[in-house]
């Protein structure tokens, strides 16, 4: 059977292929195609689109379309569903969903620039795939570091690390600080790679570091919090479509900005803007910092 999807697959579009090899039809002929070619090529040559939209096979909601083939084929593998969480965190960029998800962004995205045959590309992503499903089939619990001594010495380096008042913030944390306002104020492309170098730190290390001077986020939760704080008092404060507010803090599209800001905040941005034309919004069941930020959008506004 021929399955047939867009051309440049990173997570979903490779991901899909495999579980189909795998677990659904083992002599899948994958194609990838222009998306503008999918609808007329699946007719032409009798195939099953997949990962477009106004297919069967496809996103629902907050859901990749490998999510719905695990449900369509009734796969209740736990395996697979572990997998499908790590799957789900790198495609919709959301790598609170699983600490694997961030991984295998990098690693999809570094595939995609070294190789730009789509069927290379597709041979690379079965091998990483089958060890993703080896990881997570019975190696979940097995740790990289075995010996005892080195598990002690890691636990004191956690330890001294958590500890309050041990160490002073380094300079480096507030150069940071304000390298990511700026870039995200001009509406940028943010690297940690890129800025931790501009700062001349090590990036491994300002990575590792990250989540310890920047309220307990990763370097991409911390990213989504300002944009999605600039998107408040962009809906707060002036007239910008929804569209124009995604371009303006950074999101690809009005779909995934749309789809983030419900999310943290608890209700769609159309219903934000229009609640808060009327009155305070809703706030039951908001994240706590999110409740906080209303009250400084407040005083934001009064300012303009």
């Amino acid at each position: 059977m021929i399955w047939i999807t867009r051309e440049r697959p990173k997570i979903d579009r490779l991901a899909c292929p495999w579980l189909i090899r795998r677990f659904i039809d083992l002599t899948a002929d994958i194609r990838f195609v222009p998306e503008s070619q999918v609808q007329a090529q699946a007719t032409a040559l009798e195939a099953t689109p997949f990962d477009i939209p106004g297919v069967e096979y496809s996103h629902y909601e907050d859901r990749c379309t490998f999510d719905y083939f695990l449900q369509k084929h009734k796969l209740d593998d736990p395996a697979l569903q572990r997998i499908a969480a790590i799957v789900r965190g790198a495609d919709t960029d959301d790598h609170t969903l699983a600490p694997e998800a961030a991984g295998l962004w990098a690693i999809s995205a570094g595939l995609a620039f070294n190789i730009s045959d789509d069927q290379q590309l597709l041979d690379q992503g079965l091998l990483i795939y089958d060890a993703l499903y080896s990881w997570a089939k019975h190696l979940q619990t097995v740790k990289h570091t075995q010996s005892p001594t080195e598990r002690l010495l890691l636990g004191v380096l956690h330890t001294y690390q958590a500890s309050p008042g041990k160490r002073k913030t380094p300079g480096w944390v507030t150069e940071l600080k304000e390298l990511i306002q700026d870039q995200i104020d001009t509406n940028l492309t943010l690297s940690l790679n890129e800025l931790s170098e501009s700062l001349a730190v090590n990036p491994t290390y300002v990575s590792r570091a990250f989540s310890r001077y920047f309220d307990d986020l990763s370097f991409g939760e911390y990213i989504r919090k300002l944009r999605i704080e600039k998107a408040l008092l962009l809906l707060e404060t002036t007239g910008y479509s929804l569209s124009e507010i995604a371009y303006l803090t950074g999101f690809s599209d009005q779909s995934h900005f749309t789809r983030i800001f419900k999310k943290l905040v608890g209700e769609n941005p159309s219903d934000y803007r229009k609640n808060r034309r009327k009155g305070k919004p809703d706030t039951k069941g908001l994240n706590p910092f999110y409740f906080w930020l209303f009250e400084r959008l407040n005083l934001a506004a009064s300012r303009f």
